[in-house]
C-alpha cells in the first residue's frame, strides 16, 4: 500500500488543516471528504489543496480512518472558503463549517424497502387473510411496508410477518420520489420592450460565461424578477446550474409561486427553518448533482453546487446578506467572488441597489468607478398598466396625531376613504412590540435589560417584557420594581402592535393582521399571509420591514408609514442609506394593479434629504449627496472598514486591553485606528464592549494589515476580540 501524507482540513476554528497519513488507494483529490480521528473524537473532513502551516514529524502522524461516501467538494467552493477566511479573519475551519452543516449527509442514506409478492405464489391453500395481503401486495404500484401492506388487507402484522417467512413477500427497495427539474423550454410571460433588452444583456453574459457582477435595477414592480428568470432559462438550457439568493427565504412564497408558474417545477429550497432531515436530503441531491436550481437564504452560498451558470443576489440591498455573529461574512460579497471562481455572471437585483453597488457601476458621473464599471440594466417603469403611487410627506409638526394616537389626521382620513373603497392598506413601522420603552409614572424608572444596555420592549400580545438584543424576557409586573408602587407602568411610545390596535379603534369592523418576525416565522406563515391578502380575507396589514421584500398584492393602494424618522438616527454609518431603501421599497408596494397607489410617510423632518428624496422619487439626487459625504469622509466605498470589539464581563479589564491593542497598532500611510471608545451598545448579553474602528485607504489590504497588527499582541484570556470587516452593523 503506497502510504503518503495529505493536508486535511476539519470543521473546527483552526486557521490550518493537518497532516494525515492517507492509506486509500484511490488518489487523495482535493475536496475529498474523508474521516479522520482529532483528538479523542472522528470528524469529517476535507483534503486541502495547501500544505498546514506547521508540518508534522513523520511519527506523530496519524491515519485517516477511511473515505465518506460522497461526491468531493467542487474547486470554487473550495477557493471561497479560502477567500473568505482571509478576507473575515475567520478561521478557516470555522468558515468550512458552513459547507458542511448536516455531518449526517455525508454518508448515504440507507434506502426504504417494502414488500412485493413473490412471482407465482400460488393462492390455493392460503388462508382468506394471507389471500388479501398477496392480492394488495400485487396490485401496489410499488413495494409497500409491512404496516402498511397490513392495514390495506385488514390484517394483523403477524399474517405479514408469516408471508414474509415463507418467502412469499419479497423485500424490495422503494424507489426514490421523482423530483420535476424546472424545465427552461417553457415559454415565460411577454416581456416590454425595456425587460426584453435587459433579459437579452443577462443571456448574453450567460452564454459568454462573463464572471463579472452585473447590477438590475428598476422601480418596485417593473418586473426584475421575470427577467432574470430568462438568464435563470438561458443557464439551464445550457446545462449549468443556477444559485439564487434571498435575504429572508421563509417570506418568499410568492416568489416560490413565480417560479414554478414560469417553469413547471418548484427549486431546491435551503433555509435555517428546514427540519434535520430535509437538509440532510436536500444536502445530498445537490452534492450528487441532482438539483439544477437552488433558492436560499445566505448560508446557501456555501452549498457544493457544480458547474455553475449563474448566481443570482436578489434585493442585494438587504443588510440580512451579512451574518454578525459566530463566523461572521458578508454573502452578498461571497456571490461576487465566487461567481469569479466559477466563471460566471452574479445578477445583484434591487429597486434599491446598495451605495456599493452604484459606486462600481458608475451610476453617478461625479464619481468614476476604480475600475471598467460594472454593467447596469435599469427598468425605469413598472409592468403593464401599474404607474407608480404618489407620495406625500405628512409633517407631524403640523398635523399632530390625536391624544394616544400615532396616525395623523390625513393617515387616519386615508385609511379610512381606502377600507370604504373596498381597497386594502398596509401601515408600515419598523419596531416589533407594543411600545419601546416601560417606565414608572411615579418615580420616573424605565425598565432596562440586565444583561445589555437597552431598555425593555413591551410586548402586549405575549403579556412579557422582551430584549430584542439578547433575548432575556420577563412577564409584565404589576408593580414598579424600584418603588413598589402599582398601576403606574406604561409603555411609552409606538410599537407595531400599539399601532394595530390604533387602526382597531379606527376601524372597528376592519380585518387586520400583524406582520412581524414574531407572526409570520416560516415559510407556511409567509404562504398563509400571501394566500389571505391575495384572496382579499385582510383589509390592513400593519407590519415591519418584512412587508417591504417583494410582496405583490394587486388590490392594495395605500401605503402608510408611521415613524420615518426611526431609522435616521444613531450614527450609523449607513442610516441615511437604509432609511432611503425602506421607505422607497415599501411605498412601491402600493399601486401595483390596475388602482393607482398612493403614499403617506409622517415626519418629523420633512427638509430631510432622505425624505425629499424618497418624496420625489429621484434616487439621483439622493445617491450624489450620500455619495459626496462618503467621499468627504473617506468613507466606504472609498476606503474600507474594520470594526474591532474587545468585551468582556470587567469594563476596567475590557478597557484597558482596548487601549493596549490601539498603542500595538502601527498606522502605515493610507490607514487611520480610531477608539477604542464604547460601543453605541455598551453592555450586551451581560459583557462590557469597547470599539475599535479602523479605516483603510482603497488599495490598502485591510485583511493584511489587520492580520499583521494582531498577531504580534496577546490579549487577556478574560477578554473576547471580535473582528468584522466591512461592517454593516455599527451597534
Amino acid at each position: 500500500m503506497n502510504e503518503r501524507t495529505v493536508p486535511v482540513l476539519v470543521p473546527v476554528p483552526v486557521d490550518s488543516p493537518f497532516d494525515y497519513l492517507w492509506t486509500a488507494v484511490e488518489d487523495p483529490v482535493p475536496g475529498r471528504l474523508v474521516e479522520v480521528p482529532f483528538g479523542p473524537r472522528r470528524l469529517p473532513g476535507v483534503v486541502w489543496d495547501q500544505p498546514p502551516e506547521r508540518r508534522a514529524s513523520p511519527g506523530r502522524l496519524r491515519a485517516i480512518h477511511g473515505l465518506l461516501d460522497c461526491p468531493p467538494l467542487p474547486p470554487p467552493l473550495l477557493r471561497l472558503i479560502a477567500w473568505t477566511a482571509r478576507e473575515t479573519l475567520m478561521p478557516l475551519g470555522a468558515v468550512l463549517r458552513l459547507a458542511l452543516p448536516v455531518s449526517v449527509a455525508l454518508e448515504p442514506q440507507a434506502r426504504k424497502t417494502g414488500l412485493v409478492a413473490a412471482p407465482g405464489v400460488a393462492m390455493e391453500g392460503l388462508t382468506a387473510g394471507r389471500r388479501r395481503v398477496i392480492a394488495v401486495a400485487r396490485e401496489a404500484s410499488e413495494p409497500l411496508p409491512a404496516a402498511e401492506l397490513a392495514r390495506r388487507a385488514g390484517t394483523s402484522a403477524g399474517v405479514v410477518k408469516a408471508l414474509v417467512a415463507a418467502g412469499l413477500l419479497l423485500p424490495q427497495p422503494v424507489p426514490e420520489p421523482e423530483v420535476a427539474a424546472p424545465d427552461p423550454t417553457r415559454p415565460g410571460p411577454q416581456l416590454s420592450s425595456d425587460q426584453e433588452r435587459a433579459a437579452a444583456t443577462l443571456r448574453a453574459l450567460v452564454a459568454e460565461r462573463r464572471a463579472e457582477p452585473v447590477v438590475l435595477a428598476g422601480v418596485p414592480g417593473s418586473g426584475k424578477t421575470e427577467v432574470y428568470f430568462e438568464a435563470i432559462a438561458e443557464a439551464l438550457r445550457r446545462g449549468r446550474r443556477v444559485l439564487v439568493l434571498l435575504p429572508e427565504i421563509a417570506l418568499s412564497a410568492q416568489w416560490l409561486e413565480r417560479f414554478a408558474a414560469r417553469f413547471g417545477a418548484r427549486p431546491a429550497v435551503w433555509h435555517s427553518a428546514l427540519s434535520s432531515a430535509e437538509r440532510r436530503r436536500s444536502w445530498r441531491r445537490i452534492a450528487e448533482g441532482q438539483v439544477t436550481v437552488v433558492v436560499g437564504a445566505r448560508s446557501a452560498l456555501f452549498l457544493p453546487l457544480r458547474e455553475l451558470g449563474l448566481i443570482v443576489v436578489d434585493e442585494e440591498h438587504d443588510p440580512s446578506f451579512k451574518q454578525d455573529e459566530g463566523t461572521v461574512y458578508d454573502a452578498r460579497a461571497g456571490a461576487i467572488a465566487r461567481a469569479g471562481f466559477e466563471g460566471c455572471p452574479v445578477v445583484l437585483a434591487s429597486a434599491t441597489p446598495s451605495l456599493a453597488s452604484h459606486f462600481h457601476s458608475g451610476t453617478v458621473r461625479a464619481f468614476p468607478p476604480p475600475h471598467p464599471p460594472w454593467p447596469r440594466l435599469v427598468l425605469p417603469a413598472r409592468h403593464g398598466a401599474a404607474v407608480l403611487p404618489e407620495i406625500r410627506l405628512v409633517d407631524l409638526r403640523r398635523e399632530r396625531p390625536p391624544a394616544h394616537g400615532f396616525l395623523a389626521p390625513p393617515a387616519r382620513e386615508a385609511l379610512t376613504s381606502t377600507v370604504a373603497a373596498g381597497e386594502q392598506a398596509l401601515v408600515f413601522l419598523n419596531r416589533r412590540g407594543y411600545a419601546p420603552l416601560t417606565l414608572c409614572r411615579a418615580c420616573g424608572h424605565r425598565l432596562r435589560c440586565p444583561n445589555c444596555s437597552a431598555w425593555l420592549v413591551q410586548h402586549r400580545l405575549r403579556r412579557r417584557l422582551l430584549c430584542h438584543h439578547c433575548g432575556w424576557s420577563r412577564p409584565e409586573p404589576d408593580h414598579c420594581p424600584l418603588c413598589g408602587a402599582v398601576e403606574v407602568l406604561v409603555g411609552c411610545g409606538p410599537g407595531v402592535e400599539r399601532v394595530a390596535e390604533e387602526v382597531a379603534g379606527l376601524l372597528p369592523n376592519t380585518r387586520i393582521f400583524l406582520a412581524t418576525s414574531d407572526t409570520v416565522r416560516t415559510a407556511a406563515d409567509a404562504e398563509t399571509l400571501v394566500r389571505e391578502v391575495t384572496e382579499r380575507r385582510i383589509d390592513v396589514l400593519v407590519g415591519t420591514q418584512i412587508l417591504a421584500k417583494g410582496h405583490h398584492f394587486p388590490a392594495l393602494t395605500l401605503v402608510v408609514a408611521v415613524d420615518a424618522d426611526l431609522g435616521l438616527s444613531g450614527g450609523d454609518l449607513d442610516a441615511c442609506e437604509r432609511s432611503f431603501q425602506l421607505l422607497y421599497q415599501m411605498a412601491g408596494r402600493a399601486g401595483r394593479g390596475e388602482r393607482p397607489g398612493r403614499v403617506l410617510i409622517q415626519t418629523y423632518q420633512p427638509e430631510h434629504p432622505v425624505m425629499q428624496a424618497v418624496a420625489a422619487g429621484d434616487l439621483d439626487a439622493f445617491l450624489a449627496n450620500e455619495l459626496a459625504e462618503r467621499a468627504a469622509a473617506a468613507m466606504p466605498p472609498f476606503g474600507r472598514l474594520a470594526a474591532l470589539v474587545v468585551s468582556g464581563s470587567d469594563a476596567t479589564r475590557v478597557r484597558s486591553e482596548a487601549q493596549r491593542l490601539v498603542r500595538a497598532a502601527s498606522e502605515p500611510e493610507g490607514v487611520r485606528v480610531l477608539g477604542p471608545a464604547p460601543a453605541p451598545l455598551a453592555m450586551l448579553r451581560g459583557r462590557y464592549r469597547e470599539r475599535i474602528l479602523v479605516l483603510a485607504a482603497p488599495g490598502i489590504d485591510l485583511p493584511s494589515f489587520l492580520r499583521d497588527w494582531l498577531a504580534g499582541v496577546r490579549l487577556s484570556s478574560a477578554v473576547r476580540l471580535q473582528i468584522d470587516v466591512d461592517p454593516r452593523s455599527f451597534l
